[in-house]
């Protein structure tokens, strides 16, 4: 699947996937109004077997082909640095 990747200006580290660029069409309103803006940048091919940073790739696959996009958020449990 061709999958895009958007990155939110408004809460750091969360990442919006989706299975085409711009189609965010099944993006709840109320969640765009929490991340928005956001801006495209990645676009790859998502297979299972793909490796991510973060996420398991048959986890983001499963979320996009149920719902149409995947969140991906901060981890709760990486320690914040201090600068």
């Amino acid at each position: 699947m061709k999958c895009a990747v958007y990155r939110s200006n408004k809460k750091d580290m969360t990442y919006l996937y989706l299975p085409e660029e711009d189609d965010m069409t099944r993006v709840p309103e109320a969640l765009m109004n929490m991340i928005s803006p956001v801006e495209r940048v990645l676009e790859f091919e998502l297979t299972p077997e793909r490796r991510l940073a973060q996420e398991d790739a048959g986890e983001v696959l499963k979320h996009i082909e149920e719902q149409g996009w995947f969140l991906q958020m901060p981890r709760q449990d990486q320690p914040e640095f201090l600068c």
